[in-house]
């Protein structure tokens, strides 16, 4: 995935789970707004599992996190790490394509979450409409994006694409120096 923007490098996946990030996003405060135990939640661009691990804690044994990435080092280092905690279990590692998630989720997923994603995505119009497929009725869709990296009028080109997959916007939770939407199907 590249879009108008470069791939984090696994070579720098530390610092996608480092301390300023774990501050900045406080993953678990949003994990336990919008996550319950017991769901599907699908983390795209997972990295090396700053939103999956605390996604994997709250779903519990009856629940299931898709954790998708590109790139292949990115989900080694989650595997290891969610294999440390004994949450793997919990967890669906999945590759995706370069033009697609090329993910089916039978039953569908009941949260997405696209932190700091979307703007490295070549096909977001694609995306948004993949993630609107794999929702249930009524499920969500939370997106952050870095504001020092996205600019306004770009997040929203990526609100009108949300929209025209389908989505209404219900909300901008609070994320610091981010662009958010919590999106509906």
């Amino acid at each position: 995935m590249g879009g108008n923007h470069e791939v984090f490098p696994v070579s720098r996946a530390s610092y996608l789970d480092g301390w300023w990030r774990r501050f900045k996003y406080q993953p678990g405060r949003l994990v336990n707004r919008y996550v319950r135990p017991g769901d599907r939640v699908l983390d795209i661009g997972c990295g090396p599992g700053l939103f999956t691990l605390p996604i994997a804690r709250r779903v519990g044994e009856n629940g299931q996190v898709i954790a998708v990435d590109l790139q292949e080092g990115m989900l080694e280092i989650l595997k290891e790490k969610a294999s440390h905690e004994g949450l793997l279990p919990r967890i669906r590692l999945h590759k995706t394509e370069p033009q697609s998630m090329a993910l089916e989720y039978p039953g569908g997923i009941d949260v997405a979450f696209g932190c700091c994603v979307v703007h490295e995505v070549p096909d977001a119009a694609r995306l948004m409409k993949e993630v609107f497929s794999l929702l249930v009725p009524g499920g969500a869709f939370l997106i952050t994006e870095p504001k020092h990296e996205v600019p306004a009028d770009e997040f929203e080109t990526t609100l009108a694409m949300a929209a025209s997959a389908g989505f209404h916007q219900v909300g901008t939770p609070f994320v610091l120096w981010s662009h958010t939407a919590l999106l509906r199907k």
